[in-house]
């Protein structure tokens, strides 16, 4: 019951940062993105803010090799770029620049209570669904 409270709080701690900061703003995000136009810089010291501080909570995490709960770490195993990796991330980049919003922020509009949200979130799941059948299929080709 301690991890399933615990993975709620990080959530809304999460969701509180994305607010606060702009990030669940899709006009600040494209703005952000515009860097030939009417340029918005915020959200890179927003970035800037967060990578320190999810680097120390890396390092912490390796030293410690275990979770607060005592759940074993799943740390990645592979370091190289495949094809699946390299098209997913064109897609992401392209889905991003459109709609000026990623999956976290997607999620937390979701509360927001505008249609545009639902719609974004019901494509992305169709989305992630339609790619989860077409990796099946081309791995049971290979």
């Amino acid at each position: 019951m301690l991890a399933i409270f615990s993975g709620l709080l990080s959530g809304l701690v999460f969701g509180a940062g994305l607010v606060i900061s702009g990030m669940s703003d899709p006009a600040k995000v494209l703005g952000f993105l515009d860097v030939a136009g009417n340029w918005d810089p915020s959200l890179a010291l927003v970035m800037a803010g967060a990578i320190p501080v999810a680097a120390i909570g890396f390092v912490l995490a390796r030293r410690r090799g275990s979770s607060l709960f005592g759940e074993r770490l799943n740390w990645p195993t592979r370091s190289d770029l495949d094809l699946p990796l390299i098209v997913g991330a064109i897609l992401f980049g392209i889905g991003w620049g459109i709609a000026g919003l990623c999956p976290g922020p997607a999620l937390v509009r979701l509360a927001s209570g505008r249609e545009e949200s639902l719609v974004f979130v019901l494509a992305m799941a169709v989305g992630m669904g339609g790619a989860t059948l077409l990796m099946r299929l081309v791995q049971k080709k290979g």
